[in-house]
């Protein structure tokens, strides 16, 4: 009796896995790499850490025209600014509005994206300056000191007097602010009056350019 002769039916070899260009490879993963650096980039933005670009010389010589400082949004997130401190604060009311030109979604992307890294100052800039008087603190100068509920208040990081002014006591839910550079310096003795707490974008740390001028704020 014959056996039956088992046979196996094979199908054509299959072709070897198309090579990919590397090229090719990254331009199909591109648009995803985009949109995640852009999610971190507003996660990081809005939550965590900003740069800022420093405009004007209101803080020499603890910051210069053109410094990049690092503003961390955390301290306040659970309680007030404290005196000394550095802030980074908003005022549009004070900048017509804050309206801003149309640049379409890619120009106004990157715009804002060099902003927040500090390459390039914004449209309207955030003001920058010292924490010297908090909500019910009595703010004065006299003799070249500033007094604070009539006791004068150590400022190492001055390099000059500030002029005398009147006692001023700071309303609930506001800050009196001053600059380093005394002498030029719009803030809450004239122009710019009391900052609203809830408009404190956050407290500057660090200065990180240009780089022989990096180290930390106090």
């Amino acid at each position: 009796m014959k056996t039956a002769e088992h046979s196996t039916a094979q199908g054509p070899p299959r072709p070897e896995a198309e090579h990919r260009h590397p090229v090719i490879q990254f331009l199909r993963e591109l648009p995803g790499l985009l949109l995640m650096a852009f999610a971190l980039a507003l996660l990081i933005k809005t939550f965590l850490v900003q740069a800022f670009f420093i405009p004007s010389g209101s803080m020499v010589p603890t910051l210069t025209p053109g410094d990049r400082v690092l503003v961390v949004k955390a301290p306040y997130w659970f309680g007030e600014p404290s005196r000394g401190d550095i802030i980074v604060f908003e005022r549009t009311d004070r900048l017509g509005g804050g309206h801003e030109p149309d640049r379409g979604v890619v120009g106004g992307f990157f715009d804002w994206l060099g902003e927040g890294l500090g390459f390039q100052p914004p449209e309207n800039p955030d003001y920058i300056k010292r924490v010297i008087g908090l909500p019910g603190d009595v703010v004065s100068a006299k003799n070249g000191k500033v007094l604070v509920n009539g006791r004068p208040i150590e400022e190492s990081y001055l390099t000059q007097r500030t002029a005398d002014f009147a006692r001023t006591e700071v309303p609930n839910g506001k800050l009196f602010v001053m600059g380093d550079n005394r002498a030029n310096s719009l803030d809450s003795r004239a122009g710019l009056g009391f900052v609203p707490i809830d408009d404190v974008v956050g407290k500057a740390y660090i200065t990180v350019w240009p780089i022989p001028r990096a180290n930390l704020l106090d």
